[in-house]
């Protein structure tokens, strides 16, 4: 008789191991269409929010008073650390500008190469993240700092490039979805993934720099509000618990009586 023990083994190994594919990789072409109109449909729906600029004035003001209640409102004195030095102003300009994207395709691009049994987890927990995020900003539309007095909106003051500011450019996306801070959630997503998925201790312990000068950024451009961020990452461990949830309840309902399988 042949022995074929050898088999099952063979398909448990490192889905990321080989070339191609290989074993518990998705497609890519579907996984590209299904991020571009995840991608498009958050832009649309982001953009859609209520405009009432007096309402989200009001809101930041409340927000503020909150701030200082708490003894957080740390957000004018960062802004005006980095409108004192240029080179930092113009380099946080262009770190919220580039890398909120530019980081997050790039984790998402590892996970896919060379950590597919990590990649549909948290792709999804990325999806969830924003979906929550989109419903925040309808539900709480909030002027950002930059659009009150005694703060700087540091792209027009530096004549640099930006995604966001008060000036021309900013008839081209809602001024108003602040609340939750998706730079904050999306960094810290980042974190996550690399601290899960990355082998080397230095890298995992690494990862959480980028959401940490992510948050310094958000407020030293006068983008957001410190409970912007709170809210970011509250909306990522929201996510993470519906996730999570729906994963245990899908096996479970899958063992359930009169599901059994053929």
């Amino acid at each position: 008789m042949t022995k074929t023990a050898g088999a099952p083994e063979e398909r448990r190994r490192d889905p990321s191991a080989g070339p191609g594919r290989g074993p518990g990789r998705l497609r890519l072409w579907p996984e590209l269409l299904l991020v571009s109109v995840c991608y498009a449909a958050y832009s649309t729906v982001r953009n859609l929010v209520p405009t009432d600029h007096a309402g989200a004035v009001h809101r930041a003001y409340e927000l503020l008073a909150v701030e200082y209640r708490m003894h957080v409102d740390v957000e004018a004195a960062l802004n005006h650390l980095f409108v004192a030095h240029t080179p930092l102003a113009v380099a946080a300009n262009y770190f919220y500008g580039t890398l909120h994207f530019v980081v997050t395709i790039g984790v998402l691009v590892w996970l896919y190469a060379r950590r597919p049994h990590r990649y549909t987890a948290l792709r999804t927990l990325l999806f969830a993240t924003t979906v929550l995020g989109l419903v925040g900003f309808w539900l709480f539309p909030l002027a950002p700092p930059r659009m009150l007095p005694g703060f700087v909106d540091t792209v027009p003051y530096f004549g640099t490039w930006g995604i966001y500011d008060s000036g021309p450019t900013a008839s081209v996306t809602n001024q108003y979805a602040a609340m939750p801070s998706l730079h904050t959630a999306w960094s810290l997503w980042c974190a996550i993934c690399v601290a899960v998925a990355a082998r080397r201790v230095w890298l995992r312990a690494l990862a959480f720099l980028y959401p940490a000068a992510t948050v310094l950024v958000i407020m030293g451009t006068a983008n957001h509000f410190v409970l912007d961020a709170v809210g970011g990452a509250a909306t990522l461990a929201t996510a993470a618990a519906l996730v999570l949830g729906v994963a245990r309840t899908v096996p479970a309902a899958a063992r359930a009586p009169g599901h059994s399988a053929p």
